[in-house]
């Protein structure tokens, strides 16, 4: 049976209409034209161009008469490739922007619909490192289209940009008018991702479930999405990673954990994993989602051993034990117990993984300070508690690497 931590008062933020479906690619051109007759399309620089779906969706966007352009998006999005983008699109009339992709494509197909109607720079808007403006709406109506199961940026109001190296960053551009209008997740997608592709990306949903679900703005109904993103999570992440073009039955599962992933993140917040994550990618070339795989392990005993030391009747203990004994099925852990088994449990996925240490990426103890003083962003406020800087030092420093 269910537990009900509390009943606080809690807001759910807009969420996009979703339409989850083997095949529901095939719905693009009716959802386009119900906006109008001109898309711009935003893709990464060559996976979904280089598979079957992509000839598929060109032929039907043709036959519909509706008119079409694309931007690719490389890796991740720059404020500079928004603001060339946008300046190179915005007096086209484009009724519509769809992004198609990873992560990455989503976020920057946000920020483009965001900006083309006004033509203004996104460093305007970008948080902490912009000029400080109010966004004012109207966005371009956005469909996102996720091929990829793992950021979950379909379902939130978030385009994370970044600039890398010595003064680099990665901050979110947000509005609830960038929310996008529809989210199409179509699990058939994920048959072409590599392995590599399905684990960074899948454990970054992973940890923003568990990260949501033991956040200070968790709620009831929160709580329920998170447990059942983890249970579909546990219930086809592997045989996905393993073999993605054979796992038909297992690709929805691990879609709609994702899926949940960035609707819990869009109202809850994350905590200490993604609190470092975004100095980290942003002054090392580290992959987002393997931050988040690789650091999630030591991240969560470093939380637990907190809490038991400070704040050891704290509802996160109760949870984290909860979320131990749906890892490991067996339900009559007590709570030492449970926590001590979640901790193995993340540990042997990081090794089966064969997620990288950090210092494949270049970091060395003498970057811990930087990563440490421009990890204390937003993510970082809803962890179940304020971690003090020895704290954050040790969860980078057992995962260095020799």
């Amino acid at each position: 049976m269910f537990e009900f931590a509390n009943f606080s008062p809690f807001q759910i933020a807009r969420l996009p209409r979703i339409i989850f479906a083997d095949g529901s690619l095939e719905q693009l051109p009716d959802l386009i034209a119900q906006h109008g007759h001109t898309a711009l399309l935003v893709t990464g620089r060559q996976s979904f161009l280089h598979t079957p779906q992509w000839q598929q969706l060109k032929t039907h966007l043709n036959s519909r008469h509706l008119r079409w352009d694309t931007v690719h998006i490389p890796g991740e999005p720059s404020p500079q490739m928004i603001d060339a983008a946008v300046s190179q699109h915005q007096h086209q009339g484009f009724d519509v922007v769809l992004g198609i992709g990873g992560g990455s494509v989503l976020d920057a197909a946000k920020a483009i619909a965001g900006l083309l109607p006004s033509g203004d720079s996104v460093m305007d808007y970008l948080e902490g490192v912009g000029r400080g403006l109010t966004y004012s709406p109207p966005a371009t109506p956005f469909i996102a289209v996720p091929t990829t199961a793992g950021t979950g940026s379909e379902a939130t109001k978030n385009a994370v940009l970044s600039q890398h190296g010595e003064n680099g960053f990665k901050k979110s551009f947000r509005h609830d008018a960038l929310v996008p209008h529809t989210a199409v997740i179509d699990p058939q997608l994920l048959a072409s991702c590599p392995p590599s592709l399905i684990a960074a990306n899948g454990m970054d949903a992973f940890t923003q479930l568990l990260e949501s679900y033991v956040s200070t703005r968790a709620n009831p109904m929160t709580d329920a999405l998170a447990l059942s993103g983890i249970s579909a999570f546990v219930e086809s992440f592997w045989a996905v990673w393993q073999q993605p073009s054979a796992a038909a039955a297992e690709r929805p599962k691990l879609a709609y954990a994702a899926l949940l992933s960035g609707i819990n993140l869009a109202q809850t917040g994350l905590g200490s994993v993604h609190g470092m994550a975004s100095p980290l990618g942003a002054f090392y070339p580290i992959p987002h989602g393997v931050v988040c795989g690789t650091l999630v392990a030591e991240a969560t005993d470093v939380n637990i051993q907190a809490l038991q030391a400070r704040q050891p009747h704290s509802v996160a203990l109760d949870k984290y034990a909860q979320v131990g004994r749906l890892l490991s099925q067996q339900a009559h852990l007590s709570r030492a117990q449970a926590l001590h088994s979640l901790v193995a449990t993340l540990r042997d996925w990081t090794q089966r993984l064969e997620l990288p240490y950090l210092n494949t990426y270049g970091l060395s103890t003498s970057g811990f300070a930087q990563i440490i003083k421009n990890s204390q962003g937003n993510s970082m406020k809803t962890n179940p508690l304020v971690l003090d800087d020895a704290e954050l030092y040790e969860i980078l420093a057992r995962r260095l690497g020799a």
